[in-house]
């Protein structure tokens, strides 16, 4: 008998109707030999519609931890029903909220970005959820939410219900973990900004993360930290009303470490070439020309940049020399570039965090020490999760060794 998670966000019981079809979607999947939990957001709009209550009355004067105990009044309310509904059905429901002796998520008291101490919520999980399952009964959980030592309500922060599914999944081993929302899975593009959008089958933990940060809503990235690799994990709509429907999968492993940094030095020196012209930013197409020229003679790129008159990019040292060659026949074909360098020997180290996305400061992190010990940075890139430092070759060890000093 298999263990599903099923959590429901805040569109999915907006009204009675979707309340009822979540209901009978969870009692479905129990009466089809399933252990279910189930973890529940909020019911639509009624988070926000408390802040802006909190906002017109208290104003500043509300403390995290009052700001806390108020923000969680949606979900105690959404168990409550969601528990009696499924109850309606014939089916036995117990809603635990963090005021039930059977609360399983501990955390810090950091009111309202809770951090959630792992040993002890395992150590509940299998004390409470798993004998609530063990007798049949379907335990409704609030999502979002988290207690301290002191019996005090918290809150996870962003994402927070879909990381409480993620972690009961995780704690309970279960077999998948269900994200039931208002959309039919992750799609190609956001659909209201292009009708030709399509859904997904499937997508990588790892592109999940990344659309996330990049601002897709669909699920939050502070919640894949949380999927193990053997556990299955879907997003499906609400509309269905039904768990076992196809969605988008979400394959993969997640690191373990919340706070894990990867810090790697590419073995093989590169070369850099300066490709240079004048207003080349005001030019249309050059990049195309330059990475199309590179592409028809199969040369991988490792790193671009573009500037004001030049634009810089980066190459094994075994595949420069071929590289300049044809680069130097774009040039001298047209008018757009006027000439080319090949220059020194590079190393290239890349510093990779999901962390990077909510912590101010990263980059002068990174750059910090290198100034401190005079190496010279030949170029610079950074993303959302992602900086990528070029430096002289000779200093390449010692750079990568500074870097991990000061980050791990």
């Amino acid at each position: 008998m298999g263990i599903v998670v099923a959590k429901f966000g805040g569109t999915s019981v907006g009204v009675g109707e979707r309340i009822h079809k979540a209901a009978k979607s969870i009692v479905n999947e129990y009466m089809q030999g399933s252990k279910v939990a189930v973890v529940v957001s909020a019911i639509n709009k009624t988070t926000d519609e408390s802040i802006k209550l909190v906002k017109e009355s208290v104003g500043e004067s509300v403390t995290d931890k009052q700001l806390a105990g108020i923000l969680s009044m949606g979900e105690m309310q959404s168990v409550r029903i969601l528990s009696a509904t499924i109850e309606s059905l014939g089916v036995k429901s117990e809603y635990i909220d963090p005021f039930s002796e059977k609360w399983p998520v501990i955390t810090d008291s950091d009111y309202l970005e809770a951090k959630i101490d792992r040993e002890e919520t395992k150590r509940r999980v299998d004390e409470h959820i798993v004998k609530l399952l063990d007798q049949g009964v379907i335990p409704v959980i609030c999502g979002f939410l988290g207690r301290d030592s002191d019996g005090c309500v918290t809150t996870l922060g962003r994402g927070g219900s879909d990381v409480s599914a993620f972690l009961i999944g995780h704690c309970l081993g279960a077999d998948e973990v269900v994200i039931v929302t208002d959309v039919k899975g992750v799609m190609s593009t956001d659909p209201r900004k292009l009708n030709t959008a399509r859904k997904l089958d499937k997508i990588t933990v790892e592109e999940m993360i990344d659309l996330a940060n990049y601002g897709a809503q669909v699920l939050h990235p502070n919640a894949l930290r949380y999927k193990d690799p053997q556990i299955k994990a879907k997003i499906i709509s609400f509309e269905y009303g039904d768990l076992r429907v196809q969605g988008t999968d979400i394959i993969g492993p997640a690191h373990p470490d919340d706070n894990i940094v990867t810090i790697s030095i590419l073995p093989e020196k590169l070369s850099i070439i300066a490709v240079v012209g004048e207003n080349l930013m005001s030019k249309r197409g050059v990049i195309a020309d330059i990475t199309s020229k590179v592409a028809e003679n199969n040369l991988t790129v490792y790193g671009i940049s573009t500037g004001e008159s030049s634009i810089t990019l980066f190459f094994k040292k075994s595949e420069a020399i071929k590289a300049h060659e044809v680069l130097h026949d774009l040039v001298i074909q047209g008018d757009t570039l006027s000439s080319l360098s090949l220059g020194q020997e590079i190393a290239m180290i890349s510093v990779v965090s999901h962390e990077f996305i909510d912590t101010p400061g990263i980059i002068a992190n990174i750059t910090n020490p290198l100034h401190d010990n005079d190496i010279n940075i030949v170029e610079l890139s950074s993303s959302q999760t992602a900086v990528v430092v070029f430096v002289d070759w000779n200093d390449g060890e010692k750079a990568y060794e500074l870097i991990k000093e000061t980050l791990q």
